[in-house]
């Protein structure tokens, strides 16, 4: 076999699997697609089991999360979740209660089923071959749907209260440091997130900011150092089995010079979900495949350098 036989095989073999991995994430992108469809769609059956309830207070808020964008899906179905939560179940006619608890567990099932589908995509855009060839082409980054939802169908929605202070701490050429993790109940899905940590009783927000800092960084911030809250975020989120019902307050400091990060100041928590961590500029943030928190970060970073107004600006 000559050499130029021997390269035009090896170019087609590579060009075959190439197209292979580009199908396979057409396909991808078209489950996840599918799967969000049946989300929806689920969702939807849960407002007007709701709405059948004739609560004004639930009809309204199950109206308000039909109606919300993607991006604020999350946060009203979240309220909905919560107001159905505190709902007593005992006080409904048995045929009802049946079928608001079936609706709930097609919303879980469904959510679940989807972010099965999200998290298979994302492991394939991340892969060196698809982002040198961008095999992923025009099509969206796709994100997974995060709603509490009870440890049963029939269960109460329980949510554990959280205010946290973060720093986006950045250096001299306005990179910002992230930590990545993952939680415990999905090793798999790796993320990216900032300096900081929840607030402990008693404590102040800027105190709260300082002291994590330290603990994660080893940097040593004195509390004028800190510029805001610049940003204010509210999520709710699962981590190693119990669901959380954020509200995190950013501050923004810098650094000069080279920041030699010392970890040993993490918890017990910490030491086992954190892998590692990374200066970031704003434009490798908009080009990454990875999940960063809170999403909008790289087009919020370069503001930092901007004058402040003063307010804390809400994040998602």
């Amino acid at each position: 076999m000559t050499t130029a036989l021997v390269v035009v095989v090896l170019a087609l073999l590579l060009a075959a699997w190439v197209l292979s991995i580009a199908n396979r994430l057409d396909r991808l992108h078209v489950r996840t697609d599918a799967a969000w469809a049946a989300v929806d769609a689920a969702l939807a059956r849960r407002a007007v089991v709701v709405r059948a309830l004739l609560d004004p207070e639930l009809s309204a808020a199950a109206s308000k999360a039909e109606a919300a964008s993607r991006a604020d899906r999350e946060l009203f179905e979240n309220e909905l979740s919560a107001l159905l939560g505190a709902l007593d179940r005992s006080a409904l006619p048995a045929a009802v209660a049946a079928e608001l608890s079936d609706a709930e567990e097609r919303v879980m099932l469904a959510r679940r089923v989807h972010n099965d589908a999200v998290r298979d995509a994302l492991l394939l855009r991340r892969r060196r071959v698809v982002r040198w060839l961008r095999l992923a082409g025009t099509a969206p980054q796709p994100s997974y749907f995060e709603i509490a939802e009870p440890a049963a169908p029939s269960d109460a929605v329980l949510l554990t209260p959280r205010p946290s202070a973060r720093v986006v701490l950045t250096d001299a050429q306005g990179r910002v440091l992230l930590f990545q993790g993952f939680d415990p109940a999905r090793p798999q899905e790796l993320f990216w997130f900032t300096v900081g940590g929840g607030v402990e009783e008693g404590e102040e927000l800027r105190d709260a900011a300082v002291r994590e800092a330290f603990e994660e960084t080893g940097l040593k911030l004195a509390p004028e150092q800190l510029i805001g809250p610049i940003w204010r975020r509210r999520a709710v989120f699962s981590f190693d089995g119990e669901t959380f019902d954020a509200e995190e307050w950013f501050f923004h400091a810098s650094v000069e010079g080279d920041l030699t990060v010392d970890t040993s100041g993490f918890n017990d928590v910490e030491e086992t979900s954190i892998s590692g961590y990374r200066w970031w500029s704003a434009g490798e943030l908009e080009s990454t495949e990875d999940t960063v928190y809170p999403v909008q970060l790289a087009e919020l970073l370069p503001e930092l350098t901007k004058d402040w107004d003063g307010r804390a600006r809400p994040v998602r």
